[in-house]
């Protein structure tokens, strides 16, 4: 059989020149490693176009490229050299390169009394771009927490005091009688409520990382909030939950000033923007705040 050679449609057909701010593919699916562990991603792989009068990129370069990050740790460096590749392979052509992957970083947590454990995902956006040598990497990533209204609370031990009242008013009390009273439905007529919150956290690190601190970012985010969603627990966890939520009330106000402040701190940022949701159960709508830093140059 005669072998022809494959035509080439790009070089056959005109073109008006412009250059183009980004070409590329969206939605490639990859693996990547983190934490030792393979997880799979979707990437949006791209560069300028800067060659006004070319007619495209070579995308098979790019999806190639991507196959670094099958074999090594997720990390700044391995980010560089993956844009690095991608601008070698189209020199010429173009200036800027960038990389978006989005995957679920899976983490083991354990309950807050008893030994169980289990796995909790935190959804991840991981932003790359390198225009000289110059590596701009953000992250973003969402954690889930439960947030207790103050309002709420304080209207709830009101209508505690009222009913006490009610009960015990002008007698003498008695020590078991009134733990009894405590301890059931006629004592607690009305509690507080709670909503599942989330913390959307988009932070730009500093370009000279070695590592990416996905999980302690995460630590930290749960840490300073104090209340994070639980995954298998017993009666005694679900108690010191209880616990949590009650010592740890929060407007979204108070939520979004504490990740502001533990934020500011992490010497690795060099600025965020976060928002904090929380999905009101007493209302149809949610409660939102926001906030943003950017670390001052020298």
């Amino acid at each position: 059989m005669t072998a022809f050679p494959l035509p080439d449609i790009a070089s056959q057909t005109t073109i008006t020149p412009i250059a183009l701010d980004w070409v590329g593919m969206q939605g490639i699916a990859v693996p990547i490693r983190l934490a030792g562990e393979r997880t799979s991603a979707l990437a949006d792989a791209g560069v300028s176009l800067d060659a006004a009068s070319a007619r495209g990129i070579h995308m098979s370069r790019l999806y190639l490229a991507l196959g670094q990050l099958e074999n090594h740790e997720l990390t700044p460096v391995l980010l560089r050299e993956v844009l690095q590749a991608f601008l070698a392979s189209h020199a010429g052509l173009s200036n800027r390169a960038s990389l978006r992957l989005g995957f679920d970083a899976l983490l083991r947590r354990p309950a807050l009394v008893s030994p169980l454990s289990g796995w909790k995902r935190y959804p991840c956006e991981l932003h790359a771009s390198l225009e000289g040598d110059v590596l701009k990497v953000e992250l973003r990533l969402q954690v889930a927490y439960s947030s207790t209204c103050p309002c709420s609370a304080a209207l709830a031990r009101q209508l505690i005091q009222a009913r006490f009242d009610s009960d015990f008013g002008g007698r003498a009390l008695d020590h078991t009688e009134v733990r009894t009273w405590l301890g059931s439905s006629d004592g607690i007529v009305a509690t507080p409520h709670s909503q599942r919150s989330t913390a959307d956290l988009h932070v730009q690190l500093a370009p000279d990382l070695a590592d990416l601190p996905l999980e302690s970012l995460i630590d930290s985010t749960e840490a300073c909030l104090g209340t994070a969603l639980q995954t298998a627990v017993k009666r005694a966890d679900e108690q010191a939950f209880a616990l949590a939520n009650g010592q740890n009330l929060m407007f979204c106000e108070d939520a979004a000033r504490r990740l502001h402040q533990a934020l500011a701190a992490r010497d690795e940022l060099v600025g965020f923007r976060l928002t904090v949701i929380h999905a009101e159960s007493l209302h149809a709508h949610d409660a939102v705040a926001s906030s943003s830093w950017r670390r001052a140059q020298p």
